[in-house]
This record gives C-alpha cells, sequence and structure tokens, in this order.
C-alpha cells in the first residue's frame, strides 16, 4: 500500500542536524526539478524580500520564512515525518507508533511538497516554505512543473498494490494517476456526516486518524474494494463510488460525526 500524503504549510524548526543531502532523497529522478526550485527558490528569497513573501502568499507575519529560505542548503535537516506538523500530523503522531507500524510508515508513506515534489517520512529535509500553489517567476506553477517528472517516477513508485490518495487538490495537481494505477487508486474525501460537507478540521484530523490506525493494525488491503472493508472493520463509516470507465480511480467519501 502506498499512501498519498499532504505537507503542512506550517514545519517544524530545522534544528541543529546535518544539513541537506539532495543525494539522499527518495525518489532519486526527481533531482532535477528539485534543484530547479531550490535554486530559484533560494534565489528569489535572498535577493528580495518582498518579492519572495507576494510569489509565496505570505503574511506581514510570516516574513520571517523568506529568510528561513535564504538558508536552505546550511540548515540542519531532520527526517520529514518530524518536519511536518499540523492537524493531519498530529492525528497521525508517528513518533507514537510502535516499532512495526514506524516500519510500515516508512515504506509506505510518500509526502507531497511543492519543493522536493514528493519524499518518503524518513528523508531528512529542512524546514521551508513552498507550496504546490506557488507560481515561480522563472518555473512557472510547480504544479505544472513537478507533472512530468512525477509521471516519469509515480508509476514504478507506486509498484502494483493500492495506492490511497489523501492529498488536497493543490497537491494532486502534480500527480495524477492514470491507466492500470488509477484502476488500484482510492481517493477519499471526509464528510462532516449531518451537513455531508467538507469540512478542514474533520478532514485533516480523520485523515490522520485513519492512515495510524492502518499502520497499527498492520493492514494491507490489495485494492480499493479491500480497503473499504478493512476501513470499515476499523469502524469508519464509508460510501464507496467504484469508477464506472476504465483507468479511472476509486472515490471513497468517510462520514464522520465528530472528532474524538
Amino acid at each position: 500500500m502506498l499512501v498519498l500524503l499532504p505537507p503542512s504549510e506550517g514545519k517544524a524548526a530545522s534544528g541543529s542536524g546535518a544539513p541537506l543531502k539532495p543525494e539522499s532523497l527518495s525518489l532519486p529522478g526527481l533531482a532535477g526539478a528539485r534543484a530547479a526550485v531550490l535554486d530559484e527558490l533560494v534565489e528569489l528569497c535572498a535577493a528580495d524580500e518582498e518579492k519572495a513573501r507576494e510569489v509565496l502568499g505570505l503574511s506581514e507575519g510570516l516574513r520571517g520564512e523568506v529568510a528561513k529560505n535564504t538558508g536552505l542548503r546550511t540548515a540542519g535537516a531532520r527526517p520529514a515525518g518530524q518536519i511536518y506538523t499540523g492537524v493531519l500530523y498530529d492525528a497521525l503522531d508517528l513518533g507514537s507508533l510502535d516499532a512495526s507500524a514506524r516500519r510500515r510508515a516508512a515504506t509506505s508513506l510518500l509526502v507531497f511538497s511543492g519543493l522536493w515534489g514528493a519524499v518518503r517520512i524518513g528523508d531528512r529535509i529542512p524546514s521551508y516554505r513552498c507550496s504546490m500553489g506557488v507560481k515561480l517567476p522563472g518555473l512557472g506553477a510547480l504544479g505544472t512543473h513537478w507533472r512530468a517528472p512525477m509521471a516519469a517516477v509515480m508509476p514504478e513508485v507506486a509498484g502494483g498494490g493500492l495506492v490511497l490518495d489523501l492529498r488536497s487538490a493543490a497537491y494532486a495537481t502534480a500527480w495524477k494517476p492514470k491507466g492500470e494505477v488509477a484502476e488500484r487508486t482510492a481517493s477519499v474525501r471526509v464528510l462532516h456526516a449531518p451537513t455531508r460537507k467538507v469540512v478542514s478540521h474533520f478532514n485533516k484530523a480523520t485523515k490522520g486518524r485513519m492512515v495510524r490506525d492502518l499502520l497499527l493494525a498492520g493492514a494491507a488491503p490489495a485494492g480499493p474494494a479491500a480497503l473499504v472493508e478493512t476501513l470499515r472493520e476499523l469502524g469508519y463509516v464509508v460510501e464507496a463510488s467504484a469508477p464506472v470507465k476504465a483507468g479511472k480511480a476509486w472515490e471513497l467519501d468517510v462520514l464522520v460525526t465528530e472528532i474524538h
């Protein structure tokens, strides 16, 4: 099972570890595209703070994020699972998983990123600010920048098993499963049951808890239909829409009434 996650906008501090080693990151086929984004992002933030703040969509209160980006090559790096924070990652709570679940997380979780394309949770990265919705002056929209490189590497990364897609819309623009990979992909929405609307906090927290429960259970559903049954066994209320055409992903709605 491969689980596709969004990153978090807010991130933990880089810390004092050894700096980034780009060659050590997973998905080495993305190296060239990563270098291009890193080079332009660092240059932009070092050259013009106001323009960088505008390009990155940062408020006045987040001005310090620009300065942080200028030091990405020398800042301490930590495992991505420690860098990403926020509602989804708080609910996932990687640090409290048992050893077996942590091993499963290391091989099954893939976090999409405007700067790195995608990383595994054990990849060591510095804290940064660059969402997939950013449009850099030179490279353009990052969602578009990543499409070709991701299309080249993701079919192999996806392997032959289930792909559980929990990305937000902005990060889904970087790679869309196609063909037989799409047929074993399940995308998930979390709906507030009384209103049947997506509510951000419910959505993120439930996705984090769902991934945690799957990891702790050692679940290995072979495909979307088996995933539906597994989630129901774990106590989730799931409505599934199987694709009506070949080459399309399954769509799952998880209904929740409260966060606990």
